[in-house]
């Protein structure tokens, strides 16, 4: 189980929030915070709703609207989306260097073009020139 998991009826979420369940009602018929629903429609509220529903609370009692509230949820929904891509972007990234060999070198002289391993040290001359492919984006 996770904090998205919807698991609390919504007498259960009013009272771990500190509300009255008509205020969470209305905040999710205003679209604030949207529980999950069964399949015969009844609220369920997860933990990550219980903490926004504290937020919301906290907030407001600071003097902040709802509208207000509203937006700060959904950037900091968007934030934990996109949070979650880049750790994703990042593991794909890390497995993609893994697979792939070493940077490729080459050198080319009188004998022509050939590959130099990675790790291996070449003798520099003036018929040795060395080169790096880059990717041109």
């Amino acid at each position: 189980m996770d904090a998205d998991t919807p698991v609390f009826a919504i007498a259960v979420a009013a009272e771990l929030a500190g509300m009255h369940p008509q205020t969470l009602r209305q905040y999710d018929r205003i679209g604030l915070v949207v529980p999950g629903r069964t399949t015969g429609g009844s609220r369920r509220y997860s933990t990550r709703n219980i903490e926004q529903l504290r937020e919301v609370a906290q907030l407001s009692s600071e003097g902040m609207s709802l509208p207000a509230i509203a937006r700060l949820l959904d950037l900091e929904d968007e934030n934990r989306m996109l949070r979650r891509q880049v750790s994703s972007l990042e593991a794909a990234l890390r497995a993609e260097r893994e697979n792939r060999p070493g940077v490729r070198v080459f050198a080319a002289g009188s004998a022509g073009v050939v590959p130099v391993p990675t790790g291996r040290r070449i003798r520099r001359s003036t018929e040795i020139v060395l080169w790096n492919p880059r990717s041109r984006d």
